[in-house]
């Protein structure tokens, strides 16, 4: 690894985790997820999936990325060099994220641009279809949708102009300015939020609690899946950014701040929303629960109409939340991006610019085949199969690897020899018992749910990404095998 890289003082290293865990996912999944899995109630298997899943793995990551700097496959490799195939196959996974994430993020870059003037005109639904993220006729694959292509092509560039730099020049000084703004924008959203009339009936319908729905066991599962995409574990990325720390740090203290920071960010983000929602409500007459919606429905259908009947404020929240999207994908997207280029630069001697720009050039590429008609349905699928079927078993594939054949004992003493709270025996039972137990129940469910809704266009998408991802993995064990 460069031996240049790393952060130059620990509030940039805390402003890129919170990039980190702050992501798409926080401002559309999670108020979506926390209203339909038993509202109020769903605290209670959310909080105890932090504490049995989110923070026991970040604390693992922070410790082994402080403990050895190096790229997460040198440190399977050297773990055993048997292991190196499990983390290309996981930094693989994660880049192909990064593909698809930016382009989610330019259909906000394009709505973010029509935000001013509402230019989704009456009927947001076909401006999406048509002009950002088209649908699932598999007639469409043949078409381009100009804008969008565009759009991914502009990200693409300015992500360059911010990764190809030293982490603490780029992606630090990014983080540093954008975190603080992500958080001003969608206080001031959440503020004015509360001046509406019907926030009222926003907020009972999000936190109305269903202490009956806590006997279900996909509620649970909803749960730990939330805490898994939002804290970003076990995906190499927390890894990498902790590898940068070159000074003392309370690893486990660090932990908390992030955790707390992100897990606030969402809640604030979800009663925000739900807030405007009861607004839409009131004043047009239709029931909450049918402008409930998630992922794209919501902030490019639902949301577009709510700013629509909100009248001169609308194209001040529009433009702000679009941004704060914009944002908060952004800076998830540079960590996204960094398990794959730290690895392949260690594995080939690359330079980090020699990196980041063929690394940008094949994932702008890629991201491109994503714009045809098809776009929205195409994502929908990767997304699905990359989450639920590839870096779920990876990560249960750690905690085991990790827990069995490291040094736990050397690893709590790195983590606890600066930080104010400490862990121990129960942490270490956690990870090496309990979360690879519940991951792999995980895993089994995500399989049986991707072959229950499978057909022959799925499948055929499902095994192009694993067969790319085992041909790259095997090509790279096979490449400069004595590289150290």
């Amino acid at each position: 690894m460069n031996e240049n890289s790393g952060w130059g003082s620990i509030a940039t290293f805390l402003f890129a985790m919170i990039g980190l865990t702050i992501g798409i996912g926080n401002i559309w999944r999670f108020s979506y997820v926390f209203y339909t899995n038993g509202g109020g109630s769903f605290f209670i298997p959310y909080l105890i999936a932090i504490a049995v899943m989110g923070i026991p793995f970040l604390i693992l990551e922070y410790g082994l990325g402080f403990k050895f700097k190096k790229s997460f496959s040198k440190l399977l490799y050297d773990i055993d060099p048997r292991f190196e195939i499990v983390a290309w196959a996981l930094v693989l996974f994660v880049f192909i994220v990064a593909i698809y994430y930016m382009v989610i993020l330019s259909w906000d870059f394009i709505y973010l641009i029509n935000s001013f003037t509402f230019g989704w005109g009456n009927d947001p639904s076909l401006f999406f279809t048509t002009n950002v993220g088209g649908s699932s006729n598999l007639s469409g694959i043949g078409s381009v949708i100009l804008p969008t292509f565009i759009a991914i092509i502009i990200l693409w560039a300015l992500f360059w102009l911010v990764s190809n730099r030293d982490v603490d020049k780029g992606i630090g000084r990014a983080s540093k300015v954008l975190m603080p703004l992500l958080f001003i924008i969608m206080s001031f959203i959440l503020i004015y939020s509360f001046t509406l009339p019907g926030f009222e009936l926003g907020l009972a319908t999000l936190l109305k609690p269903n202490w009956l729905a806590l006997l279900d066991v996909n509620i649970w599962l909803a749960a730990f899946a939330q805490i898994i995409f939002s804290l970003s574990i076990g995906q190499a990325m927390v890894y990498t950014y902790a590898s940068y720390l070159s000074k003392e740090s309370r690893l486990i203290d660090d932990v908390f701040m992030v955790v707390v920071a992100n897990c606030l960010y969402e809640i604030f983000v979800a009663i925000g929303i739900f807030s405007i929602l009861g607004y839409m409500s009131v004043t047009s007459s239709i029931p909450i629960t049918e402008l409930i919606s998630e992922g794209t429905g919501l902030i490019f259908i639902v949301l577009p109409e709510v700013f629509a009947v909100m009248g001169p404020i609308g194209r001040i929240i529009a433009p702000l939340l679009m941004l704060s999207i914009l944002f908060a994908g952004f800076t998830s997207s540079l960590a996204l991006f960094e398990p794959l280029l730290s690895s392949v630069c260690d594995k080939l001697n690359w330079s980090r610019k020699k990196g980041v720009t063929v690394l940008v050039i094949i994932a702008c590429v890629c991201s491109l085949f994503f714009s045809t008609g098809i776009s929205s349905y195409l994502v929908e699928i990767v997304d699905t199969f990359v989450n639920e079927f590839g870096i779920l078993i990876l990560i249960a594939i750690q905690a085991i690897i990790f827990t069995r054949y490291l040094d736990m004992d050397e690893i709590t003493a790195v983590l606890n020899e600066n930080s104010t709270i400490k862990v121990g025996r129960k942490w270490k039972f956690v990870l090496k018992y309990l979360l690879p137990l519940m991951l792999i129940i995980m895993w089994i469910i995500g399989i049986y749910n991707l072959i229950y809704n499978v057909d022959g266009f799925k499948i055929g998408i499902y095994l192009l990404i694993t067969l790319i991802v085992i041909g790259l993995s095997v090509f790279f064990v096979k490449v400069n095998p004595k590289n150290d």
